[in-house]
């Protein structure tokens, strides 16, 4: 957990101390040995460097961190602003450690702890008031980089003013969702969340369900992640696990539902046995070559993993809407509704008699579950989505007791009243208050509620965001590129051009664009309609090279999945703000492809840009730039995170990261106000394209050669490069004089139609649309 924290505060930018303490049981020559002595500091970046998958942002940004132990390097501590306790969950070690931290503590350096559930108060004993006021705990969830949640636990003692600038630091320069929680054991989301999980195995065991049929029915169905319930387990440990629910049944005497925090003696055996899950290669599943296996609980045996019978599923899962879903799944009559309903009624009831102990509102307690486990409601935003009298009326004729507080909701039928304008959530004073914004926020919905709407079709929405800049927001099926988003896309620059200062591309969806839309492309190909594709592709290039030389400035904001064509258009911007998990990526040899709107061009122009328009052919080595655009495009190279989208070419150095999901939105609103602001003109078209002509392709040509030669790629794969090379090379330039940005496109259309017809080009655009991966024929 060390090592995943310390590589996101140097993901961020931020220099970093990474201790551990001395190996025991050094010999006699290692024991002055420094390398020696840091070997376990050593080990734990050496794991944040290879850990599958990624914890650094930038893998670059590992050269922020060093390492120290314990026992040499504690005065170094005297140098950090910020100091964070990641020892193991025992307090006595704790409070050891804390002690020796305030001997070489900066007074005035803030000091946390990211202890999972132990008491803050409880650590501080015989700590000097200076140093209490200073303390907090700080509660990442694992891994770092990609869980959004950080529970922040004042100390009795904590200065406000501490709090304030702490949590203002979290949210602008780590990116992290705050929550604010009270100091009782595991806090809000791990104490629901354990809660949950321990009642579902309680319930699957009582009930007589199979592992297979819980985690089809309390994953994606009940608006969970796809990995449910022991899947999860298997990510997150099941070491780490036991220990927060052995930590609940040790710290809650008086808690209600304390048995059933209590280990199952399977649980324990499964520790025992080292069944910890990924870690160690099996827990509840694991996969042996390409089968897969699951635990006989009875046995602790694997068995052959069986595919659950619940058919009723299969439908309720298409539901896109997760309130919908929800209520078509515990409406349900048959097994899958029945066991959701005992699972999620027990859950409702518990969230809500432990409310104020956890929390001081439901909104920090519906966060921290969408945040820490990735639930898409919180259990108050699940109930109201139910209805709220009709879901309490249920859960008490179940002969579960639910608290007073919950009568006054009952009362008003809401936890939430989302007004437009001023939202508020129900208190626990029995009234409604305002909402916890998130500074820095936009709510596209909102400002759609608020009637701000400009323009809108079937594929996008153009939203005013105010001081001048307009948002154009995608909704089509997967954020797909289809014809109404073409039109929305031009109707957008002509209303920019005449009524705003700037224009943003974002939407609030999971992902910014999967891309053009296969189906119809597949549907032309098939009826020989290749007239209509070559409309389609350059309606398409023509609206992304408007977007690039627009009189105003567009900003991109991608984020999610941005490929094909959604990364085209990203590249197309004056500016990209580039969320923090960006997957990005020009992947359309996968379909039998290459790019067709102005994805060559922009990847050659981000290379060539710091090339004059006039250079010294023999010192210029132009093959080398258009190599990398085409290994990124021929391998269908994705970026797996902000990082990788600027050193795989994607990114220019004018480009930023969003590192807060949450206010990305509104950090490409200020830049493209910003760009406004200081007097912006649209770009001139490239002139510095000195590309390779005939002799590149031909090196290019022999590279892929050699590849099938030796098995990596197909005949048809060998085809398309060499088509796709081409077009990077600039077709038949004689290599001395700049190619044409219309050259470049031009190409690329030719390319792009000469393949769509392809009998296997058009295999795999089915298949991908049937099976949802690649095929390499």
């Amino acid at each position: 957990m060390g090592g995943g924290i310390a590589a996101h505060l140097a993901s961020c930018g931020i220099r970093v101390i990474l201790y551990d303490i001395v190996p025991p049981n050094l010999s006699d020559a290692e024991k002055g040995d420094r390398a020696a002595r840091n070997r376990w500091a050593q080990g734990g970046l050496d794991k944040a460097l290879t850990a599958k998958p990624a914890l650094f942002v930038d893998a670059g940004a590992a050269s922020l961190i060093e390492i120290g132990n314990l026992t040499d390097d504690l005065a170094r501590l005297s140098e950090c602003d910020w100091i964070i306790e990641v020892v193991k969950e025992d307090m006595a070690v704790k409070k050891d450690l804390l002690a020796k931290v305030e001997a070489h503590w900066k007074p005035g350096a803030l000091v946390t702890s990211n202890t999972s559930g132990l008491s803050i108060d409880g650590m501080l004993e015989g700590r000097s008031d200076a140093f209490k006021r200073v303390f907090l705990g700080t509660h990442f969830f694992n891994p770092v980089r990609y869980m959004h949640l950080l529970e922040v636990i004042p100390g009795t003692q904590t200065d406000p003013a501490a709090i304030d600038a702490f949590v203002g630091f979290a949210r602008k320069i780590l990116g992290k969702g705050i929550v604010f929680a009270k100091d009782t054991p595991n806090f809000i989301a791990n104490r629901i969340g354990v809660f949950a999980m321990m009642k579902t195995i309680q319930s699957m065991r009582e009930l007589g369900y199979s592992l297979e049929e819980v985690d089809a029915i309390v994953g994606v169905p009940m608006g969970r992640p796809k990995s449910a319930a022991f899947r999860t387990a298997d990510v997150v440990g099941l070491d780490t696990f036991v220990h927060v629910s052995q930590n609940c049944y040790d710290s809650l005497p008086n808690d209600y539902e304390r048995e059933t925090f209590k280990i199952p003696d399977f649980l324990t055996n499964m520790v025992k046995k080292g069944l910890l899950g990924q870690k160690t290669r099996g827990g509840f599943y694991k996969k042996e070559g390409k089968d897969f296996f699951s635990l006989d609980l009875d046995t602790l045996e694997y068995r052959p993993q069986a595919k659950p019978e619940l058919p009723e599923l299969k439908k309720i899962s298409k539901i896109e809407d997760v309130s919908e879903r929800l209520n078509a799944l515990v409406a349900d009559e048959g097994r899958a509704g029945k066991f959701a309903w005992h699972v999620l009624s027990r859950s409702l009831a518990y969230a809500a008699n432990i409310a104020w102990e956890i929390a001081d509102d439901i909104e920090n307690i519906d966060r921290a579950m969408k945040w820490g486990f990735n639930w898409e409601q919180g259990p108050f935003e699940a109930w109201q989505a139910l209805g709220v009298r009709k879901t309490a009326e249920r859960i008490k004729a179940e002969g579960l007791s639910l608290p007073a507080w919950v009568d006054k909701a009952i009362e008003a039928d809401a936890f939430y009243k989302k007004d437009p304008v001023a939202p508020t959530y129900f208190d626990k004073a029995g009234g409604f208050s305002p909402s916890n914004e998130i500074p820095g926020s936009i709510s596209l919905a909102r400002l759609k509620a608020q009637g701000k709407v400009v323009e809108k079709n079937r594929g996008a929405s153009l939203i005013d965001l105010g001081d001048g800049i307009a948002c154009l927001e995608f909704h089509t099926k997967m954020n797909t590129v289809d014809v109404d988003l073409g039109v929305m896309l031009n109707t957008a620059c002509d209303v920019v051009e005449r009524d705003f200062d700037g224009l943003v591309l974002a939407n609030e969806a999971e992902h910014f664009s999967a891309g053009a839309n296969l189906m119809m492309i597949v549907m032309y190909a098939n009826q020989k309609k290749f007239d209509e594709i070559a409309k389609i592709v350059e309606n398409f290039q023509n609206t992304v090279q408007r977007l690039t030389y627009l009189s105003k400035p567009v900003v991109t904001a991608p984020h999610g999945l941005t490929l094909g064509g959604g990364c085209e258009m990203a590249m197309a911007g004056a500016r990209m703000v580039v969320a923090k998990e960006t997957y990005m990526g020009l992947v359309e040899v996968g379909v039998g492809l290459i790019p067709g709107g102005c994805g060559t061009l922009n990847l050659l122009k981000r290379a060539f840009a710091d090339v004059p328009a006039k250079v010294d052919r023999n010192m210029f080595d132009s093959l080398g730039r258009v190599q990398k655009a085409f290994e990124a495009i021929a391998m269908a190279k994705v970026a797996t995170g902000a990082g990788e989208v600027f050193s795989l070419g994607f990114g220019r150095a004018q480009d930023e990261i969003a590192m807060n999901q949450d206010t990305r939105i509104n950090d490409a609103k200020r830049l493209a106000r910003y760009l406004a602001d200081r007097g912006y003109t649209a770009p001139r078209p490239a002139q510095n394209l000195h590309l390779p002509g005939q002799n590149g392709a031909a090196a290019l040509d022999l590279f892929t050669y050699g590849m099938k030669l030796s098995g990596y790629i197909s005949e048809h794969d060998k085809k398309i490069a060499d088509k796709l090379a081409n077009v990077l090379c600039g077709g038949d330039t004689d290599g001395r004089t700049p190619v044409s940005e219309e050259r470049i496109i031009e190409l690329e259309r030719e390319a792009f139609l000469s393949l769509v017809g392809e009998p296997k080009s058009i295999e795999r655009m089915q298949y991908m649309l049937m099976n949802n991966k690649p095929l390499r024929n």
